[in-house]
């Protein structure tokens, strides 16, 4: 019996996710379960916060989900599916389909006790766990994602996220950060590695409490979107090559949603 959640692909979600999926070799055996199936069990796992083993029995067992979870992953094609959904969607409003300004900012969660091989104490945040070092455009779409130990500090952290990005963002001239990134030692490495211009958005001088800072807030808003799936309240996963393709997932599935209401 089928059970469709609010979390399952719609049929136009479906149409344009399959546009931008690489043609799946034909040889062999014909496969036991739909490529949908497997996008929607694995769009569960990624809004209920469920483990994998509790898999409701209507999706496909769950060693054949993570199975094609972690193929994905191997072959880049998660990657690529954010890539293409990014450009598509940037062109919908208007924009260049390659950004030339982004934002970065870092985000500290706990880790539970099966991925606490891989953590470090945050002592700004006092936050024992991991750190989420995200780059984003000026829509506040993932352009790149790396995990570290939380304690790894967030200037490290930019120099492991952006190496090698120059090739992949070619238009790309302006980086906003927040203080923790101020430095003049991490705006001649980004000046050298790619001509990025990195600028630190301060805090107005006397400001007390909460205020909204032009261009920081955009990444702000990108980490309380990934934040709104529950699997990613913490990071329970193993490896954080996991963790870092389940940030692109959460991306991918709010691209999707974007795209079949402008259809």
């Amino acid at each position: 019996m089928s059970t469709s959640y609010p979390s399952s692909l719609s049929d136009a979600e479906w149409a344009c996710l399959q546009r931008h999926l690489p043609p799946f070799p034909k040889r062999g055996r014909p496969p036991m379960h739909s490529l949908r199936a497997i996008f929607d069990a694995i769009f569960y796992v990624l809004r209920t916060g469920c483990p994998w083993r509790y898999l409701p029995t209507n999706f496909p067992p769950w060693q054949t989900v993570f199975y094609h979870f972690r193929r994905l992953r191997l072959k880049g094609i998660w990657f690529r599916l954010l890539t293409a959904l990014r450009e598509a969607e940037r062109e919908r409003v208007g924009r260049n389909a390659q950004p030339s300004a982004a934002i970065i900012d870092a985000q500290s969660v706990k880790t539970v006790e099966e991925s606490a091989g891989i953590c470090g104490f945050d002592g700004h945040k006092c936050v024992k766990g991991r750190k989420r070092h995200i780059l984003v455009d000026a829509l506040g779409l993932l352009l790149a994602v790396y995990v570290t130990p939380a304690d790894l500090h967030d200037g490290k952290g930019a120099r492991c996220l952006l190496v090698g990005l120059a090739p992949l963002l070619p238009r790309l001239k302006k980086i906003w950060a927040d203080a923790a990134y101020r430095g003049q030692e991490l705006a001649v490495w980004c000046q050298a590695e790619g001509g990025w211009d990195l600028e630190v958005v301060e805090r107005q001088p006397g400001t007390r409490g909460f205020s909204v800072l032009p261009r920081r807030w955009v990444v702000e808003r990108s980490l309380s979107w990934i934040s709104r799936n529950r699997r990613m309240s913490k990071d329970y996963e193993r490896k954080v090559q996991t963790s870092e393709t389940l940030i692109q997932v959460a991306m991918i599935r709010l691209l999707l949603a974007r795209l079949r209401r402008s259809s």
